[in-house]
């Protein structure tokens, strides 16, 4: 692993002036503050379509792209979008994702520009390379013409062929935009981590067009869903609801599904992690009936077997397991098998007292290390709400010994940064030293996550110079 840095946040937090962040000139302009400060890699979040809580790792596809990251600047250069069309579009606030706003206007815009889209031959020959990208405009296209039902209940097969090339017109769109962003990040030593979450969701391309795949009744319910036991964000622990994948089915083509998914990441970021890759080993099935995740089971997943899969499909591109939470000897024996870095998170470090493999004196080489992640609360909002005792315990240990704890918080960053681990990940919260209410998301809770964006002055406000330092200082440059 690398000895290099980089900074965590999603392409929606982006400043820009249309409601969310995209692929547009602020992405260059982020990609450029990264490489003033040494960062080396930017890592995002999924890129699919986020669903009605706004998250992104519950989706109508995993191969999909997000419409809201279509950057609308990029549209009207092309003829696409009128500037009238783009004053309408402008947004009311710039500190958060207004996504109700999203959710009634961009579909409607982005179906006028593919109605003047010249280049269809073009975007019709780009999905019909790219069959997933296919089976989702299907999909979605299906889904309008069922009045939005989940596809178990859809009635009408009867697709609307101007809602079919829209939906092939933003995907062309936000992988051809997506594409340049990446080369413009390459091009100056920044690379690209993206996300996988490790399920799909019910109502969604993936299951529709591939129910095999996943354990459903009859009726193409599920019969087992996913979640986690109770832990430390929640004492029901998590409902999730996805289905849960039919492993004994997928691996009888050594699970080209799964091998599919891995390539397409791939071939649009340098490197991706797999979330709750603990899954893989033995997962938390509950009854599809149930209400809380309390009364699930583990059951023994597919191991070894799909591991080697994913690597085969990866071919030596970095894969990081979210090894995260619940964690057996088994799991554990799972990621050193797999040879995929890790995860170390330094707000977990302080939890009970015990050695704790969080402690950065204990990070490995070939692991990540946060200072926090998506799920997590900001470092700032963290140090805030800890108890007075755990507060000086951890601040000691990162070498401040002050009654005035405020003025500590860079020695956490130091602290970091001088860890063995390969590779440094910092929340963009975390570098602007923000508190609790710019958090991104907290697990178990259903409205209000996801929103938060910064402004090009805040990231303009950001001592460049002194990252650069601590880049330098400890040889992650």
């Amino acid at each position: 692993m690398e000895r290099k840095s980089g900074v965590l946040m999603h392409i929606s937090s982006l400043f820009g002036d249309y409601s969310t962040g995209s692929f547009g000139n602020e992405a260059k302009y982020f990609i450029d503050f990264l490489k003033e400060c040494g960062f080396s890699y930017w890592q995002v979040l999924p890129f699919c379509m986020v669903d009605e809580c706004n998250s992104p790792y519950k989706s109508y596809s995993s191969f999909g792209g997000n419409p809201y990251f279509v950057d609308l600047n990029v549209l009207n250069q092309k003829g696409l979008v009128t500037k009238e069309e783009l004053d309408e579009q402008k947004q009311q606030t710039p500190y958060s994702c207004e996504f109700v706003r999203l959710y009634h206007t961009r579909q409607k815009l982005l179906l006028k520009a593919s109605k003047r889209a010249e280049n269809r031959e073009e975007i019709e020959k780009f999905i019909a390379d790219n069959p997933y990208l296919e089976s989702f405009c299907r999909f979605m296209s299906l889904k309008e013409a069922n009045g939005e039902l989940p596809w178990y209940e859809w009635k009408n097969s009867t697709i609307n062929e101007e809602t079919l090339f829209m939906w092939k017109f933003i995907q062309f769109e936000f992988f051809s935009q997506w594409s340049e962003i990446k080369k413009y990040a390459n091009d100056r030593g920044i690379k690209i981590i993206g996300d996988i979450p490790i399920y799909v969701s019910l109502d969604s391309a993936d299951v529709w067009s591939n129910p095999e795949l996943f354990m459903l009744d009859c009726e193409n319910k599920p019969l087992k869903v996913a979640g986690v036991p109770p832990d430390y964000f929640s004492e029901d622990g998590q409902l999730w609801g996805n289905p849960l994948y039919n492993w004994d089915k997928m691996e009888q083509d050594n699970f080209k599904w799964w091998q599919d998914r891995i390539s397409h990441m791939l071939t649009i970021f340098d490197g991706v992690r797999i979330d709750h890759f603990r899954g893989i080993e033995s997962y938390w099935a509950v009854d599809g009936k149930a209400d809380t995740a309390k009364d699930g089971k583990w059951i023994k997943g597919p191991g070894e077997k799909l591991v080697n899969a994913i690597k085969k499909a990866a071919e030596g591109k970095l894969i990081i397991a979210e090894d995260l939470g619940n964690i057996t000897d088994e799991v554990e024996k799972l990621v050193k098998l797999s040879g995929f870095p890790g995860m170390r998170v330094f707000q977990f470090a302080f939890m009970d007292g015990a050695d704790s493999t969080h402690l950065p004196h204990n990070y490995p080489k070939n692991c990540i290390a946060y200072t926090g992640t998506h799920d997590n609360n900001t470092l700032l909002g963290y140090l805030w709400e800890l108890n007075d005792y755990d507060r000086r315990r951890m601040l000691e240990y990162c070498g401040y010994i002050s009654p005035d704890w405020e003025r500590g918080y860079d020695s956490i960053l130091r602290t970091m940064f001088a860890s063995h681990a390969g590779l440094l990940i910092i929340p963009i919260q975390d570098l602007l030293g923000y508190g609790s209410d710019t958090r991104l998301n907290i697990p178990g809770k259903a409205d209000g996550n996801w929103q938060y964006r910064i402004t090009k002055e805040q990231l303009d406000g950001i001592d460049k110079q002194k990252f650069r330092r601590f880049n330098e200082l400890y040889k992650r440059m």
